[in-house]
């Protein structure tokens, strides 16, 4: 159950959940999203070292924009991540950002990327809102991705 109060210039939310809400000069929001993006011809090429260091990568690029990692998971032949994105950034910057930088980089770091594939990722991308459904459990599964693998 949600109630905002507007107040003057002020914004207040009360939440019975334990929702956590984020503001900028403008804006207070809570816009967590679903991602995942395959390498070209959906190649198993996120294996061992290639996929520690895009973890890294991620990491340092949602860093850089101010993007939260709420959870990441590095399939070998597609990524998922689950992320909060300022509205007014968006999420087709944020992904752009960070498939552009971690291509860049891993295929200076491991020449087999560049002799496997024309490029690195393929140009779409999958992202849906996590409104609906409970965080806890995107998260879940997200995580039960490498086990379901498995079966």
């Amino acid at each position: 159950m949600h109630s905002v109060v507007l107040c003057g210039n002020s914004l207040y939310n009360q939440c019975m959940e334990n929702k956590k809400y984020k503001s900028n000069n403008n804006i207070t929001y809570s816009c967590t999203y679903h991602v995942v993006w395959c390498p070209k011809y959906r190649r198993k090429v996120l294996v061992g070292p290639v996929a520690a260091r895009l973890k890294e990568l991620i990491v340092e690029t949602c860093t850089g924009l101010s993007v939260e990692i709420q959870e990441m998971e590095i399939m070998p032949d597609h990524v998922h991540l689950l992320l909060d994105i300022d509205p007014q950034f968006g999420v087709h910057k944020a992904v752009k950002r960070i498939k552009g930088f971690s291509s860049r980089v891993l295929r200076q770091e491991f020449k087999e990327l560049t002799t496997k594939l024309p490029t690195l990722w393929s140009n779409s991308y999958f992202v849906s809102t996590v409104g609906g459904a409970p965080l806890e459990m995107i998260k879940q599964y997200i995580k039960s991705q490498k086990t379901s693998q498995r079966q």
